[in-house]
């Protein structure tokens, strides 16, 4: 191709594509399958076959023990050659259990949140900035409550630590166990980040509610969402791992 002059033209040099990261939320179910065996290698086979960057982790248990996966957390970090940071909601003098985050990425600070309501069982929510190309992002992972009121109250709370709009990006996910799909609770988490589908993950085996979600501010970066549902995630655990990819920078 010449450029008029007698001289092959330049082409101008190809922009390289936004960077992207793989996220992913799984109710772990303290590693108990639907066959009722507990066995966190069938987790981290669920995890390895997503390949997410940043995880969040719901119902994980760790106790004293003298098996190396009684601690789920780290055995899980371990296998899969992750970051863990843990959340717990219930501590007791041999064992914590609750939320935790896995990433690839650096960690630039760690926020627990209270959401326990009155005297319902713990809830908390795990408040985590990581370092991303470009900038950063803000990842929280929660497991909100059995009761409708119990909910509304954590959604609340959610929504208020989480302030005006910022430039960072955001992912909220979770095991929100909000089984109307126009109750309250997402209907305010869909006014704030925008819709996020409605994609049944419960139970595992024969999936009818959407119990988990993701949702990503600003919601015109999300490329895909989806569940998982290879035939180990349908019997590793009692749910289904919910599972998005994001496009850094928008």
């Amino acid at each position: 191709m010449s450029d008029g002059n007698g001289g092959a033209a330049i082409s101008p040099p190809a922009l390289a594509p936004p960077p992207r990261l793989k996220v992913a939320s799984y109710n772990i179910h303290q590693c108990v399958g639907m066959d009722g065996r507990c066995d966190p290698d069938r987790i981290a086979e669920v995890l390895r076959e997503i390949g997410a960057d940043v995880i969040g982790l719901q119902e994980v248990s760790s106790r004293t023990g003298a098996r190396s996966d009684s601690q789920q957390m780290d055995y899980l970090a371990r296998a899969l050659g992750l970051t863990a940071l843990a959340g717990p909601t219930i501590i007791r003098d041999d064992s914590h259990y609750g939320n935790a985050l896995l990433t690839s990425r650096r960690v630039l600070d760690v926020r627990q949140v209270d959401l326990t309501v009155y005297k319902r069982e713990p809830r908390g929510a795990l408040d985590v900035d990581l370092e991303v190309p470009g900038g950063t992002l803000r990842f929280i992972v929660t497991h909100l409550g059995l009761l409708p009121g119990e909910r509304r109250t954590q959604v609340r709370r959610l929504l208020d630590i989480l302030g005006t709009p910022s430039q960072s990006a955001i992912v909220l996910c979770g095991d929100m166990n909000e089984w109307f799909a126009v109750g309250r609770p997402l209907r305010w988490l869909h006014g704030r980040f925008g819709r996020s589908p409605t994609l049944p993950t419960f139970p595992a085996g024969f999936p009818l509610f959407a119990l988990d979600r993701i949702w990503v501010r600003p919601r015109d970066a999300v490329v895909t969402w989806g569940v998982h549902r290879s035939p180990t995630a349908r019997i590793a655990s009692d749910h289904l791992p919910m599972k998005a990819e994001i496009e850094l920078g928008r």
